[in-house]
């Protein structure tokens, strides 16, 4: 007996500009929607028929409606939006990653850039001012990545692809991880420890890269007293989650110029709605010393391509009663 084609429902806005790739990949026969993301009206509509959502988030209400639902996929790697409570009993959840090599590409440039001064000197030359001590002796000479050391606080699949392309560079690396599993000769890393050693990696490093979840553990890591601890020139790449590094002791140590300078990607308030919001309560919008981005350095088109690859595969397995990769849950 053949069995009934999947109903699909997308409902992951990062998904639409690659679209007719996304269907063509599927299993002969799949039926696919397309909600619009932030209508909740349309994706409660379509999830009654689903087999298999895509979505970043699915929440009780939605699940509930959601009665044939075997498979939820996030477009990324997080899936705490997903009410799994409330799910179909035996509703497989799952993930997907591919934003390693695009954050690796953000936190090797915007090390470069914030240590070489050049947002300083594109700042100066809108204005006619050379600053350069080629030009200018008073301007300060700047070491390249081959003098620097770079501590990793979290060293997953973000970290380790980071140290890649800092390696290429002819940096050093050390690292700290929760469980201090990192084998640091096997990575031509320095050294390796475990969270105990915050405070060594800090003294040490010139450019201090924050890939560590964030975990009621990780809350606060980084705050005044280790962000003391770092040099007065370092900077500091933040491409975890916000609340790793306390909120105001940033803003503090930054202002204060504690640390040389750092490049934001994830902040601590999120716009609820549209595209406008201010990223923390405090501006560091009004800092020279800061690079801004709106939690952007996993996003290229080849990210989603991959990811959407992951995701038409697995669907693909689900529809002929093979196992899913990358399952992280299973409603009971």
């Amino acid at each position: 007996m053949t069995a009934e084609p999947l109903t699909v429902v997308v409902a992951d806005a990062n998904l639409r500009p690659l679209r007719a790739e996304f269907e063509a990949a599927l299993p002969e026969g799949t039926v696919v929607s397309w909600p619009e993301p932030r209508d909740t009206e349309a994706v409660e509509a379509a999830v009654p028929h689903a087999d298999v959502l895509v979505a970043g988030q699915c929440t009780a209400r939605t699940a509930a409606l959601a009665t044939r639902l075997r498979l939820v996929h996030t477009a990324g790697a997080g899936t705490d939006k997903i009410d799994l409570t409330a799910l179909p009993p035996g509703t497989q959840v799952a993930n997907t990653f591919h934003h390693e090599d695009a954050i690796a590409e953000y936190a090797v440039s915007a090390a470069i850039l914030l240590r070489r001064g050049f947002l300083r000197q594109h700042d100066a030359l809108r204005r006619a001012v050379w600053d350069s001590p080629a030009h200018d002796p008073r301007s300060p000479w700047m070491d390249s990545l081959s003098a620097a050391t770079i501590g990793f606080v979290g060293f997953g699949h973000i970290g380790a692809r980071c140290w890649q392309g800092f390696r290429a560079f002819g940096a050093s690396g050390v690292a700290v991880t929760r469980r201090g599993e990192v084998d640091a000769a096997a990575e031509g890393l320095t050294w390796s420890g475990t969270i105990d050693d915050l405070g060594a990696l800090l003294d040490t490093s010139d450019v201090v890269v924050v890939s560590a979840p964030h975990t009621p553990e990780t809350t606060g890591l980084i705050g005044e007293a280790e962000l003391s601890r770092m040099r007065s020139s370092a900077v500091l790449v933040h491409v975890g989650r916000g609340p790793v590094v306390d909120e105001d002791a940033l803003y503090k140590g930054l202002r204060t110029h504690t640390i040389g300078a750092a490049a934001l990607d994830v902040w601590y308030q999120y716009p609820t709605s549209g595209h406008t919001g201010a990223p923390s309560r405090h501006p560091f919008e009004t800092l020279d010393n800061v690079l801004m981005t709106p939690h952007s350095s996993g996003l290229t088109r080849q990210t989603f391509i991959r990811r959407a690859a992951d995701i038409t595969a697995n669907i693909g397995r689900l529809a002929g009663g093979e196992p899913l990769r990358n399952v992280v849950a299973v409603a009971r």
